[in-house]
């Protein structure tokens, strides 16, 4: 078994992310050449990153602008959201103005799409987010110790 493997199962990592990453020499190899996001932001969960990390903010902020061309032509509350975050981020808005535009961005997603687009909404943004997560963090998070 591998360092990757046996950090993988210590992490009780999904049986899919297992096999693919006995493709992989290591961890730093593995994060350079994922093309799921999902497994990439469940191990940033995993490690010693702060949860309160503006990059995270601003990685979050760089999904959202990938899809905003999905937003009906008029509605600017999405943009507006993503805006506000970038402020915050940069600690120049209130958590009120994050809760103030968070919630009209929700109002938004749920007056323009049904399921079937939010899911559509969804894959779309997937595609992009691996490469924009490394743009944030170029190297394999460090995992906390002690994390199963």
């Amino acid at each position: 078994m591998t360092a990757l493997d046996n950090l993988l199962v210590r992490l009780d990592a999904c049986e899919e992310a297992r096999e693919w990453a006995k493709t992989q020499k290591n961890l730093v190899e593995a994060w350079q050449n994922c093309k799921r996001s999902d497994w990439m932001i469940w191990l940033i969960g995993r490690s010693t990153v702060d949860r309160n990390d503006p990059k995270l903010r601003l990685m979050a902020c760089d999904f959202a602008e990938a899809v905003l061309h999905l937003v009906p032509a008029g509605e600017t509350r999405p943009a507006e959201a993503i805006r506000v975050a970038r402020l915050f981020a940069a600690g120049q808005a209130s958590r009120e103005d994050m809760a103030a535009a968070r919630a009209a961005a929700r109002a938004a997603a749920w007056d323009a799409a049904g399921a079937a687009a939010r899911a559509a909404a969804w894959d779309a943004a997937r595609d992009a987010q691996s490469d924009i997560i490394r743009k944030y963090y170029p190297e394999a998070p460090k995992i906390k110790r002690g994390t199963r």
